[in-house]
């Protein structure tokens, strides 16, 4: 068995341990979004990337129906007759660029480039390279990745598999922005080889919202469409997110939905330039007129105080119930379609306020104004993000806030209900498609049944147990389909310490990331197709299909050509792969050649998709069944909506210490880096940065612009992020904030949502000192 370390150390450029960029400068935060700047940035980004006929071909088919949709965030798209000519935000003009480059890593770049000068560069340097061009291959012991051909490749990674003692010696991961044709063949493929090792990015994002929903609903997805935001609801809670940087195309659905009266609560440690004046950059209002304030009240709670900050709410509203009866709640509601609400209300009555204000960090008279904002209001939705999911207690939270929606009856009609704002384009798709370790037997039956070979029963691992298991010697062979593996996960010396200890890591990809430089004894880079791209194949140009984070399912047509010969698209890989290793049992050639006999397979399998090459023919798709939103029917194992206790708790920071919360920069998606300013918080020129309050700096005798060192405190010992400028900022006392992936390094691998197991991404104690590099 592998030694398995205890202090990291931080000795990678991803983990935090490389010279300091140039001097970050910063101007306090901004208090509006988009408007010209937006428009500026989209266009220079895209003509430096794309050049002007390149940038005009793809961002006028983006998320639109006869085009491709957008390879950044899962937001959903207004109705086919609603849409715009230009249909995208800054960040997704961004990711469409950073696709869609001219630029290209050919073998002539990797003979130029041995790995340990990889190595030394960062996640932002590699993947600003361009799109990978060719296979390549690093055998045992070279220092250079060479050229390898693509039936070399795949024999090679076939005869590893096959020499393995046993398939879960394998693991088959998945990123989010993975269509659903390819991840349906993908599962297939890994349970075919014997395995249910299908980690994938919902293990570190929104795990913790499907197990709270499918406890307490029935289901672990959102309920709410495009047009409950826009049309319906009257109050929008949006909690633990930043639409203005993660999602900003949700921006224009709240403009609407202001425009219309409804009101909007913004409960975030950080104040966001996405919560204040939107200009909308296209209408005369937002580019030359005052724009739009989105949020009418910011509640500054702590970080992990979201669950008590829901429990007042709910303790507040009981309160009113309770001094008149039948004036607050739908007990109609609760009396038909939930179990459980007394011992709920028990427990929200013996909830002392003293107690609910610690650990949320709010007053009891801030939280009693957003209740007097939800009595106003008879449909409510709830917004949120990573702010919610990344949290020991963050499983728990959720189903407070599905109890806050309960007590008024906010599921199941119009403008009312949970949502979970995914990040990755399909990332929800992926696990409609199956791809999960704990696929229910159902699944698994049907499965069977479609393909005549029996699946694997026993559950396989998540992302943080295919850490561990590679760090203890029992993974051999890593592949991952997309993704940047090493930069999204925690404690990233150990991640990336697993990942060489490998025999092989193959990687599916477009780009060159932080990842294919931290790999096995052996590796393979194999370059996929693009969204942006046209996918031909032996029965003519072919489409895939997403899923958003409203339950749409679309389709996606690439309209560029191949940036390459030599690429393949990411069903053409799997699918040869699958050939390789079985022949055409399942008749994998078939259904590289035709899309159309996976989704017919998925028809199958997979429940709602009846008819499904037919309904997503239709311009805009079609959505999924919810049967909580359908028909207030709860699938749970009461067969009713269920109320929970969720006793209040937050993170203890002992004196001395912060609580540290991990962010996103306005130039950034997940783990890849567009450029190294964040215009709305008022940085330029480097990311490492750590947002402190200004009381916190004078208590900790430091000043403005000081280098620090992060310092996280875990049961096995401390791990150290060197040299971050500190940054004067308005976050709570007690509460900072800093980029990832570069704080990655401090999330202890054992440090996980209760239940999801989701890494606490948003809740690291720290101590802050001054850099031992001063």
């Amino acid at each position: 068995m592998a030694e398995q370390p205890t202090r990291p150390t931080g000795t990678s450029p991803a983990a935090g341990n490389a010279p300091p960029e140039s001097e970050p400068m910063s101007s306090g935060p901004k208090k509006s979004s988009v408007g010209i700047h937006g428009i500026i940035e989209s266009a220079h980004y895209s003509l430096e990337e794309m050049g002007p006929r390149r940038s005009l071909q793809t961002l006028l088919s983006v998320n639109h129906v006869d085009g491709f949709d957008c390879p950044s965030c899962a937001w959903g798209d207004p109705d086919p007759e609603h849409r715009k000519s230009a249909e995208f935000c800054e960040n997704g003009a961004k990711a469409v660029a950073w696709e869609a480059t001219r630029k290209r890593v050919d073998a002539s770049f990797f003979a130029q480039h041995p790995i340990s000068d990889l190595r030394e560069r960062d996640g932002h340097w590699l993947e600003a390279q361009g799109r990978l061009a060719q296979p390549m291959h690093l055998a045992p012991g070279a220092t250079h990745y060479a050229p390898i051909s693509w039936d070399d490749a795949l024999t090679l990674t076939a005869e590893r598999l096959r020499g393995l003692a046993d398939p879960d010696r394998a693991v088959f991961y998945t990123s989010g922005r993975t269509s659903n044709e390819a991840a349906f063949l993908y599962q297939l493929l890994a349970r075919r080889f014997g395995t249910n090792n299908l980690p994938d990015c919902s293990n570190m994002c929104h795990e913790s919202s499907g197990a709270a929903l499918a406890e307490t609903l029935g289901i672990g997805k959102g309920l709410i469409t495009y047009a409950d935001i826009t049309d319906h609801a009257d109050l929008i809670i949006i909690v633990g997110q930043n639409p203005g940087t993660c999602h900003p195309r949700m921006l224009t659905a709240l403009e609407q939905a202001k425009r219309r009266g409804a009101r909007i609560i913004a409960a975030n440690p950080l104040p966001e330039a996405g919560f204040g004046r939107f200009h909308n950059p296209q209408t005369g209002r937002g580019l030359a007129g005052p724009g739009t304030q989105l949020a009418d009240r910011h509640v500054p709670v702590r970080i992990n105080g979201d669950l008590a900050y829901f429990a007042g709410l709910n303790r507040a509203l009981i309160e009113r119930e309770d001094a008149r009866p039948g004036s607050t709640l739908d007990r109609d509601f609760i009396d038909r379609y939930c179990d459980g609400f007394e011992a709920a209300a028990a427990a929200w009555r013996a909830l002392d306020w003293s107690e609910i204000e610690t650990l949320s960090g709010l007053s009891r008279g801030t939280i009693e104004d957003c209740a007097a904002d939800v009595l106003r209001a008879d449909s409510v939705i709830v917004c949120w993000a990573m702010g919610l999911t990344q949290h020991r207690n963050a499983v728990a939270t959720i189903r407070e806030v599905v109890n806050f929606l309960l007590l008024r009856g906010n599921i199941g009609r119009p403008g009312a209900g949970p949502a979970p704002i995914r990040g990755h384009s399909n990332v929800q798709g992926d696990r409609t498609m199956g791809v999960w370790e704990k696929m229910p037997d159902a699944f698994l039956d049907r499965l069977r049944d479609e393909f005549d070979f029996e699946p694997p029963r026993a559950h396989g691992l998540d992302t943080v147990d295919s850490i561990k298991a590679m760090r203890d010697g029992t993974i051999d062979v890593f592949i991952g389909l997309g993704g940047n593996f090493a930069s999204a996960t925690p404690d990233t010396d150990v991640t990336e310490a697993a990942l060489r200890g490998c025999a092989l890591t193959v990687h599916v990809a477009t780009k060159l990331n932080r990842t294919h430089v931290c790999h096995g004894t052996e590796a393979l880079l194999l370059p996929c197709l693009g969204r942006t791209e046209r996918d031909r194949q032996a029965t003519g140009e072919q489409f895939v299909t997403v899923e958003d984070t409203m339950a749409m399912v679309h389709a996606s047509r690439g309209r560029l050509l191949p940036g390459s010969p030599h690429l393949r698209s990411e069903v053409a890989i799997i699918a040869d792969l699958g050939h390789t290793l079985f022949g055409e049992d399942l008749g994998w050639h078939a259904m590289r050649d035709d899309y159309a006999l996976i989704r017919r397979h998925i028809e199958h399998v997979v429940p709602g998709f009846h008819a499904f090459e037919q309904r997503v023919r239709q311009p805009g798709g079609f959505m999924l069944p919810r049967p909580p939103r359908d028909s207030r029917t709860f699938p749970t194992s009461t067969g009713k909506a269920r109320f929970t206790v969720n006793p209040p708790t937050a993170h203890e920071v002992p004196p001395g210490h912060l609580l540290l919360t991990t962010v996103r920069s306005h130039d950034q998606f997940n783990t890849t880096v567009y450029g190294l300013d964040d215009r709305y918080r008022g940085i330029k020129g480097g990311r490492r940065v750590v947002f402190l309050n200004r009381d916190d700096l004078r208590d900790l005798h430091l000043g403005d612009g000081d280098l620090v060192d992060l310092i996280s405190v875990n049961p096995d010992g401390e791990r150290r992020a060197p040299g971050f400028r500190a940054v004067r900022y308005p976050t709570p006392r007690g509460c900072a904030a800093a980029y990832f992936p570069e704080t990655n390094v401090l999330v202890a691998l054992d440090a996980t949502a209760e239940t999801s197991n989701t890494p606490t991404t948003k809740s690291i104690l720290i101590r802050v000192e001054l850099s031992r590099a001063r």
